[in-house]
């Protein structure tokens, strides 16, 4: 018999006001920005300002973020930590390979070489709580936190872990951000007002974040939801997602009338948006739909943002005016679908249920 998995803690720090607050009542829509930055926690409740000067900012956001999780699960101690990461510490790469530069290759500290992996966010939260256990960093593009969350449902499928603590963190950075520029992956000044659902021009609004999640084997008083199942796919054309959908909703004996909210990944990008676009019109009419990335931007880990959303919907039995795609209302959400790609690759679909 295999283990269930419940969210039992989430930690959250975003673009919008996610901690401190009860869910998204202080959100705000930018829709003048092509870059949102974090609205930074107050690092010095969680880390010693001398550890903290030596940090990058994504590095100090997910040791927040997982501290608000097992908080929230009213945990001290976890038996894995699995993280997915798109860009790593990008600001300590660039850091460093601006210092071989402007030192001419001699005399350069290691410091932001050694922080600049990809790893360095697990590794420090492992520090941070004397974790000596499995400790996993997956670096897979957009399904970077999709893959940590399956190993980590998994590892307590399979009785190897309790608890798990997992989570998705990614960083902006200056120079990396004017190269995504240049090459058209974010939109031009001149394209505003951003209007996600309804843009025509190419390129996405971006974004950063750290979510976190302490997964269980065990339903508690305190519990999110349960994860019933998460699925990744390299490739789709847009005429066939719908029969993926079906096919995975069928292998957990449900069928598109069972699910009561739909948690699509529109970002505003008018090439691929259409994947999206095809299901809200079609599959999902008559079911309550969703997007999130106006409020916290395209990164490779904002899936994991869209899963502390539909985690706090199933909880409290509220959708945010915010992030409402369609009117279509529910007297129960009890079944929520997560829907993502990034530029027509790496889809997931991740299912709770309450």
């Amino acid at each position: 018999m295999k283990k269930k998995t419940y969210i039992n803690g989430v930690g959250c720090i975003s673009t919008q006001k996610t901690f401190d607050t009860v869910f998204l009542e202080e959100a705000a829509y930018n829709q003048n920005d092509t870059v949102l930055s974090i609205i930074k926690p107050d690092y010095k409740d969680f880390i010693s300002p001398a550890s903290s000067r030596r940090m990058a900012k994504g590095v100090k956001n997910g040791i927040v973020a997982s501290a608000l999780a097992m908080k929230d699960a009213n945990t001290e101690n976890v038996d894995m930590i699995i993280s997915g990461t798109g860009m790593g510490c990008i600001e300590d790469s660039e850091k460093f390979l601006k210092n071989i530069l402007d030192n001419n290759e001699e005399f350069l500290t290691p410091t932001s070489f050694i922080q600049s992996t990809h790893n360095t966010v697990g590794a420090q939260i492992a520090l941070t709580l004397q974790c000596k256990g499995y400790n996993f960093t997956y670096v897979n593009g957009a399904i970077s936190f999709e893959s940590a969350l399956l190993d980590a449902k998994m590892q307590i499928e399979e009785d190897e872990a309790n608890t798990v603590l997992v989570g998705g963190i990614d960083e902006n950075a200056d120079y990396t951000l004017s190269l995504f520029k240049l090459a058209g992956f974010i939109k031009k000044e001149q394209d505003q007002p951003f209007n996600l659902l309804t843009e025509t021009s190419p390129g996405v609004v971006y974004g950063e974040g750290a979510s976190f999640f302490i997964l269980e084997n065990e339903k508690k008083e305190n519990t999110y939801a349960e994860i019933l199942d998460v699925e990744i796919i390299n490739t789709l054309e847009e005429n066939e997602v719908e029969t993926q959908i079906v096919s995975f909703l069928k292998a957990n004996q449900l069928q598109i009338s069972d699910v009561d909210a739909v948690v699509l990944g529109f970002n505003g990008d008018a090439t691929f948006d259409g994947y999206y676009k095809n299901l809200a019109e079609n599959t999902f009419a008559q079911t309550p739909q969703l997007y999130y990335k106006h409020l916290s931007g395209e990164y490779n880990t904002a899936s994991a943002f869209a899963l502390w959303m539909a985690s706090k919907i199933i909880k409290t039995q509220e959708i945010p005016e915010i992030v409402k795609v369609n009117q279509v209302e529910k007297p129960v959400y009890k079944t929520i679908l997560l829907y993502n790609q990034y530029n027509g690759k790496n889809h997931s679909f991740t299912l709770l249920s309450k």
